[in-house]
């Protein structure tokens, strides 16, 4: 799997179309690598001219200034925003409703203007240019889907359309969960609780989604979130319902139904 830097591409003097920003967790994280990965085959059988910072790629800052550490969220920042504008792009794309919302919607301020897209609404661009093409028979054909809106993507950012559009693409049923688009339930792992203990309380916030994911009978939970993958995966297997049902983001549903 071939992927080339943006320092690679100036050197060649060449700018890319999309910076695909992969993030900590998709960098580091071993079940996040698998969405990395299938997004990138993704952009590769869409031909999409892309590169991604690689070791010039920090943390967005995002977790620090949750926890309440707004100088380090500032520091990193402040040098994301100047390696990324030693390039030229026209737009990023990301799988992680974080950093999505933390470009959008919080580097303005720094003086951090860019064009930034979440995957989930990527993926619906590219089916609906026909860049990519889902195979009707595909792997998921016939398997029911619940859908969980991460909060970044949902209550953050309003975008609830355009990742079940993208399911719909492949053929299948949408069971929606109890609470579900605006009325969404946080998968626990939000506002930084994903890097601290738990505070007291009767029961586990990803155990209650969990719970609320396998009520809908669902052959597989869809996400677009590193961290609400962990956690439902987590919730489930607390369960001991991982046998019955599988946890996969977007990009790893239509990586596997690509035509």
């Amino acid at each position: 799997m071939e992927v080339k830097t943006m320092a690679q591409l100036a050197a060649e003097g060449k700018s890319p179309e999309i910076l695909f920003w992969v993030g900590c967790a998709g960098s580091f994280d071993a079940r996040a690598i698998k969405v990395t990965k299938a997004f990138v085959k993704i952009l590769n059988t869409a031909k999409i001219d892309f590169a991604i910072l690689g070791n010039e790629e920090r943390c967005t800052g995002d977790p620090a200034r949750r926890a309440g550490n707004e100088f380090l969220f500032q520091m990193s920042a402040m040098m994301n925003i100047e390696t990324l504008k030693n390039y030229t792009f026209k737009r990023i794309v990301t799988t992680c409703p974080h950093c999505f919302n933390t470009f959008k919607n919080e580097y303005p301020a720094l003086g951090g203007e860019f064009k930034i897209m979440h995957h989930s609404q990527y993926l619906e661009e590219l089916i609906k240019t026909g860049k990519i093409r889902i195979t009707p028979d595909g792997t998921i054909k016939g398997k029911k889907i619940t859908y969980h809106d991460s909060c970044y993507i949902g209550r953050g950012n309003d975008i609830y359309e355009a990742p079940r559009s993208v399911l719909l693409e492949l053929n299948t049923d949408i069971i929606e969960m109890k609470r579900c688009k605006s009325d969404g339930l946080c998968c626990g792992a939000g506002g930084a609780q994903m890097f601290k203990e738990d505070e007291p309380g009767d029961k586990r916030i990803n155990t209650e989604r969990a719970e609320e994911a396998l009520a809908t009978k669902a052959d597989i939970v869809a996400a677009n979130c590193p961290f609400c993958i962990t956690m439902i995966e987590d919730g489930i297997k607390e369960k001991n319902a991982q046998d019955k049902v599988t946890v996969l983001d977007l990009a790893e549903l239509i990586a596997a139904g690509l035509d």
